[in-house]
């Protein structure tokens, strides 16, 4: 008797097991409802000659032009939509120009934003390469940085920018007045509002504010007056990573496209994450290797007009071209 109530307590237990796994994958592992993405080529290797990259952190477009932050060599490079090389800039210092480890880029109007990380400042830059001004300084005050890791540029020029070891996103005037913050100077946390190391930030044509929550692995959003919307990534958004669709494993960089599709570098998931504003999953592509559309660590995206999506693979050191395919 104790032996077959034993059983019927093991095959209760199983069964709910069972059905909570059901309603896991259910309500936090949605599928695709969007068509997939082809590779279309990639170019670069390691090194330093032109055409050749160490460690590319950041990347953005223009209507005809990508440009990568060529981490280690301490540069800007830019190439065609084919991956023909065209020009580089900066060099590696502290001065005026120069570069100490470029992390993601934004391109707003005729100029080129630059998360200059190890420098703790921003700097900006003409689309041919010419220096014109920079933001910031080290330090935890209001303007200052300690290591900023993304950059996006409003409509009236101010600026949203990752503060990553200081754990706040500022919202800054155009010649680098402070206007605000979201999140606590230095401190981590996993609730709205709160930060583990944010990495980039993009805002949409409505002003709405969208943060990549690096190690809290989500993504965060905002409304235009600073209101928390939402969160997605994982269950609740509360720091539980993994490799499912709709869950990340460190996020990196963020890019909208025309459509205000989002677009996240899934770092430690080797692959690119396809969202709605709203949050819901739509597409993925991706998997980790050296071979064509593999990533050892996809770091950085940016969408161009025609849909075509541009990819850092930080460990092959190469960028990679991407295009939907048609239903």
């Amino acid at each position: 008797m104790l032996l077959k109530i034993t059983g019927n307590f093991f095959a209760a237990l199983a069964i709910i097991a069972l059905a909570l796994i059901i309603l896991v994958w259910a309500v936090w592992i949605p599928s695709a409802t969007e068509a997939d993405y082809r590779f279309i080529m990639a170019w670069g290797e390691k090194g330093s000659a032109p055409g050749q990259f160490d460690d590319p952190t950041g990347i953005a477009v223009s209507d005809t032009e990508v440009f990568v932050s060529d981490a280690r060599n301490a540069r800007i490079q830019v190439f065609n939509y084919n991956g023909n090389f065209k020009r580089q800039f900066g060099d590696k210092g502290t001065q005026p120009g120069q570069l100490g480890r470029p992390m993601n880029l934004s391109i707003h109007g005729d100029e080129l934003y630059v998360a200059d990380y190890w420098n703790d400042r921003i700097q900006v830059f003409s689309l041919a390469g010419a220096f014109r001004r920079s933001i910031g300084k080290p330090g935890k005050r209001p303007g200052e940085f300690k290591a900023p890791g993304g950059v996006d540029v409003a409509a009236d020029g101010s600026l949203f920018v990752a503060d990553f070891y200081n754990q706040r996103i500022q919202h800054l005037s155009a010649d680098g007045g402070f206007i605000r913050q979201w999140g606590s100077t230095g401190k981590t946390g996993i609730r709205a509002g709160q930060f583990n190391y944010p990495t980039d930030v993009v805002l949409d044509k409505a002003g709405n504010l969208f943060i990549a929550d690096g190690y809290n692995d989500r993504i965060q959003m905002f409304s235009s007056d600073g209101t928390f919307l939402r969160q997605w990534g994982g269950p609740l958004a509360l720091n539980i990573n993994g490799p499912f669709n709709g869950w990340f494993a460190t996020v990196t960089s963020l890019s909208l496209d025309a459509a205000n599709h989002l677009f996240v570098a899934d770092f430690y998931n080797n692959r690119i994450q396809k969202f709605s504003v709203d949050g819901t999953f739509l597409a993925s592509f991706g998997s980790q290797g050296s071979k064509p559309g593999q990533f050892q660590h996809a770091v950085a995206v940016a969408v161009a007009g025609d849909g075509t999506v541009f990819a850092a693979d930080f460990g092959n050191n190469r960028i990679q071209k991407w295009q939907p395919l048609i239903p």
